[in-house]
């Protein structure tokens, strides 16, 4: 019978209530932010070809005119005068080209890594709304059958108060509990507008659209060690696998500053017509001579190999937070949920059972209005953290998904 109070919330499935699925499927079809990600990780997928490409072929057409400055001037008279074109074309010393394309295929690893990210931020974001939206309804429904109980009281101690059996001050505090009641219920609303108005936000909806009431169900406890969870982040948080592709960037980038010390050529032919006299031909390779070496390439080299120790330490300090932070989002359900089991099997039964000992107690003068008015303050506070700690259980839950890559309880 103690637990009437949770049953009535929670143990019957709403019907038309409103389902986290179909909000985690609308946010990812809608959301901005995720769709944003998206394109920007389908927009790297074309990198990597332009990366690894030649650089485009020149073509040249010209003349050279003997005696006079227009085509064709001195054509045949004279062997300083021709009509032709030349094809150049440019090769990056051998390796580079390769290196330049997985250099960008290693970007866009890591765009998608960041995509997965959005994904699973909005995802998380968008379940601790909904179990923040959810609380304001079962605490809603919680003050409500205390204020009933408050009313009772009241008319208790109005009616002693009539026949000079109690104080007026008991009247007095009874009457404050009940506007202080009422601005809980503004406190809860506000709250309410305020999940009911990132929920919207989230999913992409005009502001101001109806929302249904959250179905929550009591939360079943988390049974995988934090060993595992650790586990399951170091082989699939999207955090560590950017970090990753960053470093495998940055290495390749370092092995490309090498090949820089080596040139780059141009392979250059071309075809002139000498008129009546015998046609010429052209043919020739150029270098690129890294000259400056000591200036250019020797710094663009230091320069790569500080970015990939820095990519490294980087990996190395979000792997210590990721950790960190696992621990205490496991931390955090763990004690919640320890909590709610014990509001719901220990303290708030006896509350109320002190509560209605107490009333009843009252009603026949062998107890003080001060002390069921503790009672009923307590009952009410006990059962409001009861909510408290589930809502916090499950925030703790999503955050930990969005943590460890998509790890579901």
């Amino acid at each position: 019978m103690r637990k009437l109070w949770l049953c009535f919330a929670l143990c019957a499935p709403l019907q038309g209530a409103l389902r986290l699925e179909d909000l985690i499927r609308e946010a990812l079809e809608h959301s901005p932010v995720v769709t944003a990600a998206l394109h920007r990780y389908q927009a790297s997928r074309y990198r990597p070809g332009q990366a690894s490409s030649l650089p485009e072929t020149v073509l040249s057409a010209g003349y050279t005119g003997s005696g006079r400055p227009w085509p064709g001037a001195g054509l045949g008279v004279y062997p300083t005068s021709n009509l032709g074109v030349m094809v150049a074309q440019e090769f990056p010393f051998p390796g580079k080209r390769r290196l330049r394309g997985e250099i960008a295929e290693a970007e866009s690893h890591a765009d998608y890594q960041r995509y997965q990210e959005a994904r699973l931020s909005v995802i998380s974001r968008l379940k601790q709304a909904y179990y923040r939206l959810g609380f304001t309804y079962l605490a809603e429904e919680s003050l409500q059958r205390n204020r009933e109980l408050l009313q009772l009281l009241l008319k208790i101690a109005e009616a002693r108060y009539a026949v000079g059996k109690t104080a007026q001050q008991d009247v007095l505090q009874a009457q404050t509990q009940l506007a202080l009641l009422d601005a809980r219920f503004l406190q809860l609303e506000r709250e309410r507008r305020t999940r009911h108005a990132e929920i919207l936000s989230l999913v992409n909806r005009k502001p101001g659209e109806p929302l249904e009431r959250p179905d929550l169900q009591r939360p079943q406890p988390l049974i995988s060690p934090l060993e595992e969870l650790l586990a399951i982040a170091g082989a699939r948080a999207p955090a560590l696998r950017r970090d990753e592709k960053q470093v495998a960037r940055n290495q390749l980038a370092v092995n490309l500053a090498r090949k820089d010390y080596y040139p780059d050529y141009a392979v250059s032919s071309g075809y002139y017509t000498m008129g009546r006299m015998p046609d010429m031909f052209e043919f020739r390779v150029d270098f690129r001579l890294p000259t400056s070496f000591f200036r250019k390439q020797r710094a663009a080299l230091a320069e790569q190999s500080r970015q990939l120790a820095a990519s490294r330490k980087t990996l190395a300090a979000t792997a210590q937070d990721l950790a960190y932070r696992i621990q205490e989002e496991y931390l955090a359900a763990t004690t919640a949920y320890r909590l709610m089991e014990l509001y719901e099997e220990s303290v708030v039964p006896q509350s109320d059972l002190t509560l209605e000992s107490s009333l009843a107690s009252y009603q026949t003068g062998a107890v003080d209005f001060l002390t069921v008015f503790s009672n009923f303050s307590m009952t009410l506070e006990y059962q409001l953290h009861y909510y408290e700690e589930m809502t916090a259980y499950y925030q703790a839950l999503a955050r930990l998904e969005a943590l460890t890559g998509g790890w579901e309880p």
